[in-house]
């Protein structure tokens, strides 16, 4: 059982910045992709970043150049930057894993964390 344990949440003002931490309780290099996403109050869960296996990084349009997504496959983590953040920030940040095995696609996610991004 894949377990994804999300950290690194808080309360930051506008302008401030966050790291938010993935950890994995298996290789994340068995993953195909591995992302961030976000739900604000009353809407539906977004994109925020992925990193597929072998393939370029994906951000949503709204967090380009102020967040990042990275992994340390030493550690089995996968990290999202967030800089120059904005009250629409706000929400909880999902830690998303997927993996393909014989044809069958796997999802996981994480607990969340929640970010409040307000002055």
């Amino acid at each position: 059982q894949v377990q994804l344990v999300e950290s690194g949440g808080g309360l930051v003002q506008p302008g401030g910045s966050l790291r938010l931490s993935c950890a994995a309780s298996g290789t994340i290099v068995s993953f195909n992709a591995m992302g961030w996403y976000r739900q604000a109050p009353g809407k539906e869960r977004e994109l925020v970043a992925t990193v597929p296996s072998g393939a370029r990084i994906n951000y949503a349009d709204s967090v380009k150049g102020r967040f990042t997504i990275s992994r340390d496959i030493s550690k089995n983590t996968v990290y999202l930057q967030l800089n120059s953040l904005k009250p629409e920030d706000t929400a909880v940040y999902y830690c998303n894993a997927l993996k393909n095995l014989f044809g069958v696609e796997y999802e996981y996610w994480g607990q969340g964390t929640q970010v409040t991004v307000s002055s």
